[in-house]
């Protein structure tokens, strides 16, 4: 199913045209208009999922195992020294158009691509309460 109005499923479904790397049944691989860096790819499905947490497992699975194939070409072709692979769900995480994608964001040595955060420590208090929460889920 595709959203109406949805910039990415019309990406996708080659409505709107697209520097695209890979296309199959279900995604089609472009390169980011507003690239972080010198490479820097998309993967979209072709059907309409928010995030992550809408995609079916087997159209997930087959998105890991198209990132992996594709940042290896990638690497060798672009010569980078490395890869970001970013998914992100939810506008506080990031997500800026809700249609599921990941980032392949190739590093080089030295660039300003300016991923990650700040690290903090894990204590013991968060540490027990994420461990029981967690296993009410399980």
């Amino acid at each position: 199913m595709k959203e109406e109005g949805c910039i990415f499923c019309k990406i996708a479904n080659g409505e709107i045209p697209s520097a695209t790397l890979y296309e199959d049944e279900d995604f089609r691989v472009i390169l980011d208009l507003g690239p972080a860096a010198k490479g820097h790819a998309l993967i979209l499905p072709k059907e309409h999922y928010p995030n992550l947490y809408e995609l079916p497992d087997e159209l997930a699975e087959k998105a890991v195992l198209l990132a992996k194939k594709m940042i290896t070409k990638m690497k060798k072709a672009l010569n980078c020294d490395g890869f970001n692979v970013v998914q992100n769900n939810g506008a506080p995480a990031g997500q800026t158009v809700f249609h599921f994608h990941m980032h392949l964001i190739p590093r080089y040595e030295g660039d300003h691509a300016g991923f990650g955060w700040n690290t903090g420590e894990l204590n013991a208090a968060d540490r027990e309460e994420i461990l029981t929460k967690m296993q009410k889920f399980s």
